[in-house]
Parts: structure tokens; C-alpha cells; sequence
């Protein structure tokens, strides 16, 4: 049930079309592995860029108000307190590995969902619920809980960038281009030219 509960923000974010930063490692990196340019790499990190930096400020202003603010019971604090804790139990490499399914999942998600018509719900809901379920990192979502931490004073910035955010980041980047992004674009890299359908051979 608790894990149901994590799929409620990306329901609300994507369906509201807003920004997240690992929907943005698939369809920009098509673009980029079709348009194989300098400026076309650069326009793809310039837009990572200003989406992770904004989802950042909007994570870290409401973990301070988590952190801050006198908005739920003491045990419900407690129980925060106890969520934090467990974004720093794995280590660098466990991060990394714990996010680089939750960037796949991600991305599959979003190259499901043009196809996915009147069950677009369903698809985020089922998708994001196996992240939450299986305990893998996102570096949106589960930089809330981080920063957290580090708010409250039960873990240092220091931790929460070298153990959770530079770990789980590439994880996630590397999930959603690697094992998404260019499989996907290796079935239709064959037809796939510049920009237009290759003509096929008379014996195809």
C-alpha cells in the first residue's frame, strides 16, 4: 500500500506534462543518436541541465518544509526520519545499480505511453509502483527523502552527494539511455535515415 502511494506524484507530474528529468533520457537522446552533432549534444545537456537544476530547487525547498515546518505528528516524523535513512544503506555502487533500474523503468514508461491511449493511468501507476515497490533509486523522487536527511541533521551533504545524488544520477542516465534508448533505436536505426523512412529493396 505504501508503495502504491509513491506513484501518486509521477501520475500528477507527467499527466500535468511537466518536466521530470528522467522522462528527458529517451526521446532527446533518439533525437541525438538519430542527429549525431556537437550541437545537437549540447542542446541535450543544456536541457538536462536546466530540468535537473529546477528539479532540484522544487525537491530540496519541500524537504526543507518536510524539515522545517510543523506539518504532521511526531511518529508520522519519526516514520520520515526512517524512509531517509535507507537512501544512504546501499553505498555508491549500490545506488548506482538500484537507479540504473529505476532509469529504465522511466523510460520504458515513457516510450510506452503514446501507445498506451486511455490507459496512460494505468501505465505510470504500474510502472512507477515497481520502482517504489522494489526499492530502486530515482534521483528526483528519492532526493526528497535524502535532503531530508541532511536537513534534520542525520546525514551530511557531503554524504548525500557522494552516496546518493552523483551515484544514483548516473544510474538513472545510464538505465534510461543505455538499456532503453539505444535498443529502442536499434530496431529502427535500419530505417531510419535523415530524418526520413529508407526506401526499402524490392526483395524486402
Amino acid at each position: 500500500v505504501a508503495s502504491f502511494g509513491y506513484s501518486v506524484g509521477f501520475v500528477f507530474v507527467i499527466l500535468g506534462r511537466q518536466q521530470l528529468f528522467t522522462e528527458n533520457t529517451l526521446t532527446p537522446v533518439l533525437e541525438l543518436l538519430r542527429d549525431k552533432r556537437l550541437t545537437t549534444l549540447l542542446r541535450t545537456l543544456r536541457l538536462w541541465t536546466i530540468v535537473l537544476i529546477a528539479n532540484m530547487l522544487g525537491v530540496a525547498l519541500f524537504a526543507a518544509a518536510l524539515a522545517h515546518l510543523e506539518l504532521f505528528e511526531p511518529g508520522v516524523r519519526e516514520s520520515l526520519a526512517l524512509l531517509a535513512s535507507h537512501e544512504f544503506e546501499t553505498g555508491a555502487a549500490g545506488a548506482v545499480v538500484r537507479a540504473l533500474f529505476a532509469g529504465w523503468l522511466i523510460a520504458l514508461m515513457v516510450w510506452l505511453l503514446p501507445f498506451a491511449e486511455s490507459a496512460r493511468v494505468g501505465v505510470i501507476i504500474l510502472v512507477t509502483y515497481v520502482i517504489g515497490l522494489a526499492g530502486f533509486f530515482h534521483i528526483i523522487a528519492g532526493s526528497v527523502a535524502a535532503l531530508y536527511a541532511v536537513m534534520t541533521g542525520a546525514a551530511s551533504l557531503w554524504a548525500f552527494i557522494g552516496s546518493f545524488f552523483l551515484p544514483v544520477l548516473a544510474g538513472n542516465v545510464i538505465g534510461g539511455v543505455a538499456l532503453v534508448a539505444a535498443i529502442n533505436y536499434g530496431q529502427v536505426a535500419t530505417t531510419v535515415g535523415h530524418g526520413e523512412p529508407r526506401q526499402r529493396r524490392s526483395s524486402d
